[in-house]
């Protein structure tokens, strides 16, 4: 790996067509998002390659550059039906940053091994040596796949989610 990626993965207790349902969905993207960032999307379930929605952002969530809110357009740039998604995303900003997300998923024995990448190794050098990438952390990965399974997985038999409202 090199330092312009992240990769982490985990096992999620669900098959994969239930966990590729959530990652080609646009409101998927928002449900797991880890960062606060994404505040709602508008589009319907990607199928392929070219594929493209659009996601209002809050970069406030990470308070590390002054842009408020602000909408970016997600392209798919890779897409194997249940087992590979791949985007960038295109905004106001030019030169466009050129940084990939994706989602590879494996069978396994409890339901599928997802991993997550992020990738930035072909951002345009205006953007190198700026301090901008990358923009989410390795444990904001980590945080995604932790909310992806929470949404997915069944509770234990005998137990019962815990609100945190105390409700």
């Amino acid at each position: 790996m090199s330092n312009e990626r992240f990769e982490v993965s985990r096992e999620i207790a669900a098959a994969p067509e239930k966990v590729f349902a959530v990652l080609s969905d646009p409101a998927g993207h928002v449900l797991i998002d880890s960062s606060g960032m994404l505040q709602s999307a508008e589009g319907e379930p990607v199928r392929k390659a070219g594929d493209t929605f659009v996601v209002h952002m809050d970069r406030e969530s990470l308070n590390d550059f002054p842009l408020g809110k602000y909408d970016v357009t997600v392209i798919i740039t890779e897409f194997e039906q249940d087992a590979h998604i791949q985007w960038t995303i295109h905004g106001a900003i030019k030169p466009p940053l050129r940084h990939l997300y994706g989602y590879r998923l494996a069978p396994s024995e409890t339901g599928t091994l997802v991993t997550s990448y992020y990738d930035w190794s072909q951002i345009d050098d205006a953007y190198r040596g700026t301090g901008i990438f990358p923009v989410i952390p390795e444990a904001g990965l980590r945080a995604t796949l932790g909310i992806l399974a929470r949404s997915l997985e069944e509770p234990p038999p005998g137990t019962r989610p815990v609100s945190v409202l105390g409700l």
